[in-house]
C-alpha cells in the first residue's frame, strides 16, 4: 500500500514537472543563430540595394549597401545605411526608410507587400519605421537604431528594405496613407535582408 501511494506521488510530481519543463520552454530565451556563436554574441545582416525593376519614368535610380548589427539576445539593433544615385541639388531632401514584408523581388519593389507590422499598429511604430534620411552631395550615409530584430519570430532576416519617393510625414496628417505608410510616395530600390559576415561591416567602419 504505502509502495502505491509512493507511485502514485512520483507519478504526480513527474507530471508537474513535465508541465514546469513546458512552461519553461515557452517562455525561454531564443535559440542563438550559430552564426552569433562564431561572431562572439553577435548577428550582422546585409542587403545591397538596387533600383526598383518597376520603377517610374524620371525618378531616380538608387544603389548602395545597408548593413545591420545586433547583440544577441535583445541588444539594440544598429543600422548603416549607404545609398546613392539621388539628385545632387542644393537643398538636401529627406527620404525614408522602411522594413517590409516580403522578401519577393518578383515584381521589384512593388512585390515587397506592406510594412513589416506584426503587432498590427499605425504607422510610424511598426519596428521597421526608421525614419527620414537627408540625402547629401547625392548620397544617404546615415546611421540609426532601430527597434526591428534579427532573432526570433520577429526578425527581419529575409524581408525586404524599401526606400521610398517622398518624405515620410511619420503618421501626422492623419489619413489612411499616413497610417499605413507615411504616405511616403513610390518606392525607389529596395533590397532582401540576409545574413552576413562581420567583415563587411568592419570595413565600412574602418
Amino acid at each position: 500500500m504505502r509502495l502505491y501511494g509512493s507511485m502514485s506521488q512520483l507519478g504526480a510530481v513527474l507530471i508537474v514537472l513535465a508541465g514546469c519543463l513546458q512552461c519553461a520552454s515557452a517562455h525561454s530565451d531564443i535559440e542563438a543563430p550559430p552564426e552569433v556563436l562564431e561572431n562572439s554574441g553577435v548577428q550582422y545582416a546585409a542587403c545591397k540595394l538596387r533600383p526598383s525593376s518597376t520603377l517610374a519614368e524620371g525618378l531616380p535610380k538608387v544603389y548602395g549597401q545597408v548593413l545591420f548589427k545586433q547583440d544577441y539576445p535583445n541588444g539594440k539593433l544598429k543600422v548603416f545605411l549607404q545609398i546613392s544615385g539621388f539628385p545632387i541639388v542644393h537643398i538636401s531632401k529627406l527620404r525614408p526608410v522602411h522594413i517590409h514584408q516580403h522578401g519577393d523581388l518578383s515584381q521589384g519593389c512593388s512585390s515587397t507587400g506592406s510594412h513589416f507590422n506584426p503587432h498590427g499598429v499605425p504607422h510610424p511604430h511598426h519596428p521597421g519605421d526608421f525614419g527620414n534620411f537627408e540625402t547629401q552631395r547625392g548620397e544617404i550615409n546615415a546611421k540609426v537604431q532601430a527597434n526591428a530584430t534579427l532573432f526570433g519570430g520577429l526578425s527581419i532576416i529575409g524581408r525586404a528594405l524599401v526606400i521610398h519617393e517622398k518624405q515620410d510625414d511619420m503618421g501626422q496628417v492623419g489619413d489612411i496613407g499616413s497610417l499605413l505608410n507615411g504616405n511616403a510616395g513610390q518606392r525607389l530600390g529596395c533590397c532582401v535582408i540576409g545574413i552576413s559576415s562581420p567583415s563587411i561591416w568592419n570595413m565600412s567602419h574602418n
